[in-house]
This record gives structure tokens, sequence and C-alpha cells, in this order.
């Protein structure tokens, strides 16, 4: 067994070894559909600690030809697939995480490789292990990865499966070396795409961040079946935890499931509505409490540079988001790198891939998933120097008071103010601009009430509703907002309209709450009401 030919099974023992496996072995079904296939060529694209790694070490050691993993799978459903002993351990694997290539040192230097370099040492080192492996078919003078396997399975007929993490590390982190992409571009189509790789290639399997880079309006292998977070088609179950998966494990570590829910939750496809941020949940669990695990990487970096690009709209989007709301996006011109950003839709698009972003299909909106990741923007506002949303953030406990006290001037000072000091940001022009504004003065009412907007009541919908959270003593809020109106009227229409109906339940702890702006005077108007039968 070598580092990166036939790398045997002890690294996806390790991660079964864990205090937290979650099965993800019936990945294999689709995976064993496809070896020798014109549809053998996967890229799976997914965010940071959602469990690339993982899956790549399961791969390797279900198929890898230097091992025996049968005792590992038998409790997992791999086992139960019919040609579950058909496949295993019956070929040769070559697995290599560029992430640890790009990071090497040099040896003279000491100073951290180039991209070039990086691109030469995966040649190299495969290439050694190669020669050590199949001997008369590599020469010493060999220096080209695809050929030499061409040359190993024109002696000896072998096949290869060929998996590799963090494909994407190039084009992530050296954006702009193009040179180097072109040299890693060629090498990827000598493996994958050119004639000679038909004969030698079993399986592809590489993840990464991004989907394949497009030149114009093609992707540079355009073989690939692409499994993103916009179209996770047949693996969207394997993209992170299901809701099965966590509720399991809240009842296993004595968790509230409700609250893992709101911090971890977020992502969904059409085949699989509730997928759970892995990496999160895990520590969650291990550490009996909520918090964000996001890692600071470059993605982070990538979330405070991009959301201030001066794009149009894109800033009225972020605030929207944050706040609870969602922004229409077109990720179809996307180029899947992080230089060639030529839109809010890009922006949006490229923070969807890094995570940061979940993405309704149907609706073709985005959106923030999850406290975890509504925090990381917070963060990453108060990096940017957003003073104006960053004081109306912390204004907001204040706000939240004003309305239990039912302080009608005071509430509509507040808002005047963060109208006032935010339209630089906000384009405020109807009711929409002013639920945004609305839901940003009322940013921290997330630690004590889920928001939910166009509350459906059998009557119409309620523009916002405040639900307690379970166990809070705090009153439910039903607000309906005017333009051009009146406060009283929006008052009158919750009633006419028996919004509360469908809040039986808080009949009694309950707030009416109309808000009115007035264009010409720019002000608004607020009342505030206890409701009972």
């Amino acid at each position: 067994m070598g580092l990166f030919l036939n790398p045997g099974n002890e690294r996806f023992a390790s991660a079964l070894r864990s205090k937290i496996y979650i099965d993800k072995t019936g990945l294999l079904e689709y995976t064993n559909s496809v070896l020798d296939t014109e549809q053998r060529y996967l890229c799976v694209s997914r965010p940071r600690r959602f469990g690339k790694s993982i899956t790549a070490d399961m791969l390797s050691a279900y198929y890898c030809t230097t091992c025996d993993s049968k005792e590992m799978f038998l409790k997992y459903k791999a086992a139960k697939l019919e040609d579950f002993e058909e496949h295993l351990n019956k070929y040769q694997v070559i697995q290599m995480d560029v992430n640890t290539f790009r990071h090497r040192r040099d040896k003279e230097t000491g100073e951290t490789v180039t991209a070039m370099q990086t691109v030469g040492l995966i040649h190299t080192e495969v290439i050694k292990e190669l020669r050590e492996q199949f001997g008369e078919s590599v020469k010493e003078n060999d220096n080209d990865l695809p050929s030499v396997l061409s040359k190993i399975n024109e002696d000896t007929g072998e096949k290869f499966i060929i998996i590799i993490d963090e494909w994407d590390t190039i084009f992530r982190e050296d954006k702009y070396d193009e040179k180097a992409q072109k040299a890693y571009i060629s090498l990827l189509r000598g493996l994958f795409k050119d004639s000679g790789s038909k004969n030698f290639l079993k399986l592809a399997y590489i993840t990464g961040i991004l989907p394949i880079k497009k030149y114009g309006t093609q992707s540079a292998l355009n073989n690939f079946k692409e499994f993103t977070m916009i179209t996770p088609g047949a693996l969207a179950e394997y993209i992170g935890f299901t809701e099965d998966e966590v509720y399991q494990l809240c009842k296993q570590y004595d968790m509230d499931f409700d609250e893992t829910k709101r911090w971890y939750d977020g992502y969904s496809f059409r085949k699989v509505k509730h997928i759970y941020n892995p990496n999160a949940v895990v520590n969650a669990m291990l550490d009996g409490e909520f918090n964000s695990y996001w890692t600071r990487t470059e993605t982070y970096e990538s979330l405070k540079n991009y959301i201030t690009m001066n794009f149009d709209g894109l800033k009225d989007a972020i605030v929207q988001m944050l706040t609870g709301g969602r922004s229409k996006v077109n990720p179809g011109k996307f180029q899947n790198d992080m230089v060639s950003i030529q839109s809010k839709d890009d922006v949006l698009t490229l923070l969807l891939h890094l995570g940061y972003l979940a993405y309704d299909a149907d609706r073709k909106e985005v959106y923030i998933p999850n406290e975890e990741v509504r925090e990381e923007f917070r963060n990453a506002v108060e990096d940017t120097g957003w003073n104006s949303v960053v004081e109306a953030i912390a204004a907001s406990e204040n706000l939240l008071k004003a309305t239990w006290y039912k302080d009608n001037e005071a509430v509509a000072a507040a808002i005047d103010r963060i109208h006032s000091e935010n339209t630089s940001i906000l384009n405020y022009n109807d009711e929409n601009a002013l639920s945004c504004v609305i839901t940003l003065a009322y940013y921290d009412a997330v630690n004590e009430y889920t928001l939910i907007r166009e509350f459906p009541t059998g009557y119409g919908f309620a523009d916002i509703v405040f639900i307690p959270k379970k166990g809070s003593d705090k009153p439910a809020m039903v607000i309906e907002l005017k333009w051009n109106q009146s406060a009283q009227g929006a008052i009158a229409q919750i009633k006419s309209k028996k919004y509360v109906q469908s809040l039986k339940e808080y009949q009694g702890n309950l707030l009416l709450v109309g808000i009115n702006y007035d264009k010409v005077s720019k002000k608004h108007e607020c009342v505030v009401e206890d409701f009972s039968i």
C-alpha cells in the first residue's frame, strides 16, 4: 500500500472509530452502478466540513485491492447491496488530496510550493508509486501521469479508480495563476477526457467546493456528471446529515431537536428537504451546546470580500437575507471560479457553493440557511464596516422591549432611525422594503422567537408573525405593514381577516402590531395592542 496508490482502509477505519459516524455507505450503490460506463465520471461539490474527505476514504476502503474491508462494512448499508462482494476490494485505486500537495514545503527553501510545483508533484509522486508497483511498464524518465497509466493498461490490462479530494484547490487558492491552472486542467484532461483514459479508467470521483470551471459556456471536463449544492440529484442525501439522522443523534445525546434544527438545518433539495451541516451537528452533540462551528478559512475571507462588491442590489439582497428574507438568483452564468465575478448573481451563486447560502430550486431563490451561518454573516458585516446595519442589530433588543411595553412612539422612532441610517443600502420603495427594515430592526428577536413572513392564516397572509420558542413566556406578535395608509388600519385588517385564528394557543398572550410608513413625511407610525378574545 502507498500514500496515493492503493492507500488501504485505515483512514476510513479511523472515521468508523469516531464517537459519531453516520452511515453514508449507501452511496456505493450509485458508484457501483456507473463503474466502467459512460457515466463513470462524477464530480461532487459541497462546502467545507460537509464530509468530502470521509466519503473519499470510504470509497478507497471499499474498492482498494490491497486490503480486506469486508468486516468494517458488514454492519452498514453497503453490505445489503446485491453487488456488495462483487466489487469489494477488487480494483486499483489512486487517491489524492490536492490540498495536501498544495501545502507541501520545498525541501531546499522551506517555502510552500507554488501552484505549478503542485501540478508537478502530482505527476512525480504518483508515478513513483506506480513504478514500484508496475516495474517494467514505468520507465525512469516517465513524467506524465496519464501516459504512464495508459502504458500500464496496455501492458497489464489494469484499470484504475481515481479519487481526487479538494480537486479545485488551485482554482480557489491560486485564482490568478492562469499558467498553473492550465497545466492542472491539462493533467485532468489527460486523466479523464483524452481518448486513452477511457481504457484505463474504471471510475472517476472528484470532490471539492466549486463545480468544474467553465470556459465560455462549456466546462473544461464536460463529460462529468456534476452533483452540486444547486443540483445534487441522486446524491442529495449524501451532501450532509438528513433530518432523521439528526433526530436520532439528538435522542442519543439528549439535545433539543428544534434548537438543533434552528442552528444547523436549512439546506433543502427537491428530493431531500432537510440537510444539516454534519461537522456542526457532530460538534454540537459532543460539546452539548449550540455554537457556530464554521471554520475560518479562505471561504470566510471570500464572504467578507464578495458581499461588499459594488453590484446593483447586492447589499439590499444581503440585508434582506440577513433578516430572514430571500433573493432571486440566476446561477446559470456563474463561471465556477472566484475571479470571473461580474454580477450580484455571481456573488450569490458563489456563496451558495461555499455553503453560506441555500437554494430553493423551485422558486430560484437563495437564503441564509440557519443560525450558524447567520452568525457568520453578522460577523462578516461587522468586519466590512456596515456601521448602520451593525448599529441596527445592536439596538434591536431595546426595540423588542419597547414593543412588549406597547411604547408606540419609541417603536416608531427606532424604526425611523434604522430606515434613515440605511437608505444607502436599502431601496425603500414598497411594503417589501418596509418588511426588510422591520426584520432588521427586530434582528435579535430570533433569540426568543421563530419569525415567519407571509404567515398563512386561512383568511390571507399576515406580513410577519413572531412565534415564541418552546418554553418562552414572551407574547406572540402579529405585525401588519402599511404603505401610505395608517397603523390603525393595519390593526383593523389583522382583526377583520382574523389573522390570530391560526395562533389560538397564544390568545391572551398576543400582541397586534400595526406599522405604517408615510412616504410624504418619511415617518413611521406604530400601534401596539394586546389581543384578547
